[in-house]
Parts: structure tokens; sequence; C-alpha cells
């Protein structure tokens, strides 16, 4: 969770306060400790990489839609990996360490091209539009290179009816070094300081000095980009996707297609047309201007603003209150923007400014009755600096709807400082963040978060964060949260009645996990209800660095508070879960102080750990009912309480409702003996593949 005023990431015990547009304006006219895995196993027919003519292998979170179903986003887009089409690339992975290529990749595997390799698809389904998620190299001193992708579309085995070049980019990719991050691959430590696992050392404090390679951790490998095929292509014809043998081409890894039909662009013909009032939409001129005065007469003449098709150059923020701006989708309606250093700070610390559309400040009363609506929001942020107010949508905005944008290239995608009250964030897409993709900070309050895809962001993809002011009664529901490349899939930070149900997260990288509780980042305690209903994670649990342990796909965390509010977990999957499935942790300094208490499990599912059900590493209480685990790699219950070890057993204590059954290497996960408080600690057990998912 990257805090935009003033934030940051530091270790897992501390705060530190530390899209490119679519290719055509008119779609349908012109235009080491982790392990190996066995993602994609469990496919039910379809075509493995090489298999030439195989038919299509559509995928959700890399598994089969069956065995997700239910749960996540419904946005219209068919998902393909790479690794299940036909190439004559090399596939690369499974592997789940972080900093390596196919650790970041959905499905954790992906596949390479040199050049004159290609990857085919088949499409499942009519489509007009592709998305491409790639990752080429940087350069050698940082700072990205531009490579060509030729993608041809077509009936197999016939002249192509399309070919066009994507011109793919990494200067908004690869980041190095610790917190904040670096785009220099050959920097030092920025915090020779800190206590970094690599050496297991200080290295400041160390002599002699410790020999660090560079470049240090990097990550943040991928990128993607929109393309429009100019045409509607028929279920069973294909796109390839080559590496053309000419200047400027380079490897270049190729993790999924998305392919979609657009529907035709949105018309508002009674509304404040932006083109009357000086908008450029082919973006050589700025249209901020013309976008204010757009809004200024929409709100005296009570009408949508309306952004026919183009591209907006838009390099600052647009003040939005009380006012509807709807494009004509968020394929057609491009804001793109430029990165702008200010001349002198602004009073909010930022330095930078860039396109975004942001409520009043709480302080002055926040905005009411926003409506943002099918366009798409293109950044120009390659660096993380909290300071920045370089978000796609920001402010207060109460009694609003954001709904159908693409956002893309920004820090954060949509960061919210309360107090504010029921906003609805609906359909939206948000990828290829420096930092969140989502965050509700101090005091949001009767506000859902729904049907949403998240990919690809560099922080928590979905956070709630109630620092100073407790959010209350806000709902997280139906989202797809896909590669948080740090932190969580979804956070939530004390706060009163929440709900986080229905929701897809898969392969989060390191620290962190799917799904977050934690008491932690100066928040407000929780109170009330939490409850988290329905949701599977998939490929979760990250090994966490700076305490050399696995973490639960589901993981409570007491670092500045107990946390003893009625926490439900009801109906939830955990599929191949790198490390356990649920984890319970307090931070060592603090264990003798702060619990977690009396968190409810109930109707869940457990299909594959790497290590155990559940991880107990604090003091406290669960209770567990009809809880179903098979394909378990270790002991169920991992308890070390608070690792005082006394004799009457852990200070963790489990109570048994029934129907807690299967098992897996070491027999029923949930055995008697271990009950309520067997002391079964093992503090790092090795880790056991178990086989991938199936049909329960």
């Amino acid at each position: 969770m990257a805090r935009t005023a003033r934030s940051g990431r530091g270790t897992v015990g501390r705060r530190t306060v530390a899209a490119v547009v679519a290719a055509g304006i008119c779609l349908g006219l012109a235009g080491g400790t982790a392990r190996a895995d066995t993602a994609g196993a469990a496919l039910t027919g379809g075509a493995h990489a090489g298999a030439g003519g195989a038919a299509p292998v559509v995928t959700r979170a890399g598994l089969d839609p069956a065995l997700v179903a239910g749960a996540g986003a419904e946005l219209g887009f068919d998902e393909q990996e790479a690794e299940n089409a036909v190439t004559d690339g090399t596939v690369i992975g499974p592997d789940r360490n972080a900093y390596t290529l196919p650790a970041e990749a959905s499905g954790r595997r992906a596949v390479t091209l040199e050049p004159g390799q290609y990857v085919e698809f088949t499409l499942p389904s009519a489509a007009n539009a592709i998305t491409v998620r790639y990752s080429i190299p940087d350069a050698p001193g940082g700072g990205g290179i531009t490579a060509p992708l030729d993608v041809t579309a077509g009936a197999r085995g016939r002249t192509p009816a399309v070919k066009k070049t994507l011109t793919l980019t990494s200067r908004y990719s690869w980041l190095y070094n610790q917190y904040p991050f670096s785009n220099d691959p050959g920097a030092g430590l920025l915090h020779d300081d800190w206590w970094i696992t690599e050496c297991g050392c200080v290295p400041a404090a160390t002599s002699p000095a410790p020999v660090i390679a560079r470049p240090f951790r990097p990550s943040h490998f991928y990128d993607e980009q929109r393309l429009a095929l100019g045409r509607t292509y028929r279920a069973g014809d294909t796109v390839r996707l080559t590496v053309p043998v000419r200047t400027g081409a380079v490897a270049t890894t190729v993790d999924v297609l998305d392919s979609q039909l657009v529907a035709p662009p949105r018309i508002v013909p009674v509304a404040a047309n932006v083109l009357a009032f000086g908008a450029d939409p082919t973006g050589r001129r700025d249209s901020a201007a013309a976008l204010d005065r757009a809004i200024a007469f929409a709100r005296r003449a009570h009408l949508t603003v309306y952004v026919p098709p183009g591209t907006y150059q838009v390099n600052r923020h647009i003040v939005v209150d009380d006012v509807t701006i709807e494009g004509a989708g968020n394929w057609y309606t491009v804001f793109r923007g430029r990165q702008i250093t200010l001349d002198t700070p602004a009073d909010d610390g930022s330095v930078h400014t860039g396109v975004g559309f942001y409520g009043r400040p709480a302080s002055e009363g926040g905005s009411r009755n926003v409506r943002l609506s099918g366009f798409t929001i293109e950044g120009d942020v390659r660096e993380r600096i909290d300071t920045d107010q370089v978000n796609g949508v920001g402010g207060a905005l109460s009694d609003s709807v954001i709904e159908g944008l693409h956002v893309h290239h920004t820090k954060v995608g949509m960061w919210f400082d309360g107090p504010m009250a029921n906003l609805r964030i609906t359909g939206n897409v948000i990828t290829d963040q420096i930092a969140d993709g989502l965050n509700f900070h101090t005091g949001v309050v009767d506000s859902v978060v729904r049907n949403n895809f998240v990919r690809n962001s560099g922080d928590d993809a979905l956070a709630l964060w109630s620092e100073k002011s407790a959010n209350a009664r806000n709902t997280v529901d139906h989202n797809t949260v896909q590669s948080p490349v740090l932190a969580n899939g979804i956070a939530v930070y004390g706060g009163a009645d929440t709900t986080v149900s229905h929701n897809l997260v898969a392969d989060p990288v390191r620290e962190g996990s799917a799904l977050h509780v934690g008491s932690r980042f100066g928040s407000e305690p929780f109170t009330g209800h939490l409850r988290i209903t329905g949701n599977t994670t998939v490929r979760a649990g990250t090994y966490e660095l700076n305490w050399n342990i696995g973490l639960g796909a589901l993981w409570f965390y007491a670092l500045e508070r107990d946390i003893d509010a009625d926490v439900r977990v009801t109906g939830d999957t955990y599929l191949d879960s790198t490390y356990n499935a649920v984890m319970l942790v307090a931070d060592w300094p603090v264990k003798d102080l702060y619990a977690i208490n009396g968190v409810h499990f109930k109707d869940i599912r457990v299909d594959g750990t790497g290590t155990s059900v559940v991880s107990a590493r604090a003091a406290g209480s669960a209770s567990f009912e009809n809880v179903d685990a098979r394909n378990v790699g270790a002991v169920g219950i991992n308890n070390c309480g608070a690792f005082n070890f006394p004799a009457t057993g852990s200070e963790f204590a489990l109570d048994d409702l029934g129907g807690n059954d299967g098992g897996g290497t070491t027999g029923p996960w949930f055995g008697a003996w271990q009950l309520p408080n067997t002391l079964t600690c093992d503090d790092r057990p090795p880790v056991v593949a178990p086989p991938a998912p199936s049909t329960w």
C-alpha cells in the first residue's frame, strides 16, 4: 500500500513515510525458497506449447474457469496464456521465486521469443481487439527501450487479413533495489543500514562489507498494450505475435493475450461536447483548458460532458464536482498525459503533476455527484515518489460513480482521501501501476468496489486503509486481481463492518499475499464485523524476505494492536497455495503484547498447500467448521503460538466445530491430537509442491 501524499513500503514490520493508448480510433473501421509449481496441469483439453492447430485454451487466472467459477470480475474478455498456445519459442517457468520473469507472469509461466519466433493464439470467440502482456529488456543503464512486435490476424492457413506492428516499450517497467526503488540497474543499496536477506546482515554494519550483486532485486518486468484489429474476427481465427528479424527487435516474453469484442463507440448527442470547447482529439494540443470550459458549461446547463473518440493531451489534474464526464468507451476515448516537473513543490509535497481526474480535497468539503465513465487515463509515471499526486483518479468523491475506465501507467490507479461516502467503483480495468491499484484512505464509508480487474500493481492492488479515521461499511466484491508485484491482492487495514466477497486473486509475487488483514500502518482498530466470504485465491503466498518465512494465501498480522473484531471467513477457496493457506502472525517485538482472537472459519476448501493449512505464529484463537483440505504438504496445523513454548501448550487455541476433513502427507489436517493447542511448531518447514488443483 502506497501512501499517495506521503508514504512508502519498508519492511513487513514497518511503514516508512515515505497505458498505452488504444491503437486506432474506431475498432470496426480503420485502424529459492519458493517452489516450482504445476500451473496449467489442471486445464481441461486444449493445446500445449508447440501443438499445432490445437483448440484455444481459455483460462481465468491461469486455470480452467470451472475451478474459479463464481469469483472475480466479468468484463467480457477471454484470457489465453502464451504457454498454452502454438509457439516455436521457449516456455519459461514455472517459478515462484521473486525477481524472476516467470514469478511475475500470470500462471507463473510465459513464452520467450527470439527474433523470427512466434506464438499463435486461436480466438475462442469473435473479437476485434486484443491486449498483449509482455516483457522486453531494460536499457543497459536503465530507462527502457522500444522494440517491434508484429501482429497478424486472420483465418488459419490463409493470407492474414490484418498485419500490424506494436511498438513495445520497457520505459514503464524494470524497477530495482529497495523501497522506494530505482530505475538505475547499477545503483548501490538505497538503504545500506537495512537488514537484507541476501547477506543475512546490515551491510553498513558488517565488516568486511558484503558484495551485493547488481542489479539488486530487479522487478516489475511486465507491461501491456492494447490493439484494435480494425475488423471483427470469428471464433477459430488466429492471432500470431512474431518478433521480427529486423533492426530493433529483441527477445520478447509474451505472457497473456486477452481478446474481446468491443462494442461500437457510445454517442451522447445532447451533451456538452468537448470539441465545441476547443479540445483536440488528435492529441497534438493540450486539451485541459477545453475540458475545464466544458465542465463549467455542463454544470450551468445541467448537461453531461461528452468526450468523443480521440486521444486528448492532458498534463495536469482535471478537478471534478457535480458533473458527469462520459467518453465513447475506454477503447475509443483516451486522456494521455506527460508527467510534468513542478517549478516548486505543491502544498501536498508533490514535485510532479500529470493527467488525473480529482475531486476536491476533503479539507475543502470534497466533491459530490460525480460520474466518470467510458474512457482511458494513460499516464507517464516511471518512478515511485510517494509525495506525488500523479494518480488516475483522486481526491474525495461522495455520492459518485466511476465505471468503465481503463487506467494505465499512473502511480496509483485510484486513491481517495476521506472523509467521504457512497462511492461506487465498477467495471474498471487498472493495470501497470507503480504503486497501488486502488486505495480507500481515511474515513471512506458506505462505498463499493465491484467487478474491477487489476493486474501488475506495484503495491496492494485493492486496499482499505483506516489511517487517522476509520473506514466503515465498505464492500469489495467480485473483483479480479492478478500478479501484484509487491504486497497484497486485497488488504484491509482496520475499520468497521467491512465485506470482502467473491474476489479472485492470483499470483502475488513478494512481501504480501492474496488476502490480508493487518493492524499496521497506523490504522484504526478493527471494530464491528469483518466478512471474508466466497473468495478464491490461486498460487498465493509469497516468501517474506525480512522474516525468511512463507506467508499464507490469507494472512492476519497483529503489529500495532490486537485483532479482535467479529471476523468470519466463510466459503473461501484456496488453490495451490505456495506455503500455507491461512497464517495468523504477530511481529516478534510485540508477540507478547498483541493477539488475534476469535476468528471463525467455515465452509472452506483448501486444494494444495506447500506446507500447512494453518500456520499460527501469534497468541489468540480461532474456530473451524467444515474446512475441507487435500494435498496438504506438511502437518495440517503448524502451531508455534507466541514462541514462548509453555508447558501448557501453544498460546494459540483452535476450536473444532465439526466437519473438518481431509489432509495430506501427514494424515488428517485437523487431527484431534493437535487440539486445542498442541505445539507442532516447525519454524520453516520444507515445501512440498502439491498437484495442480482439480474439480472438487
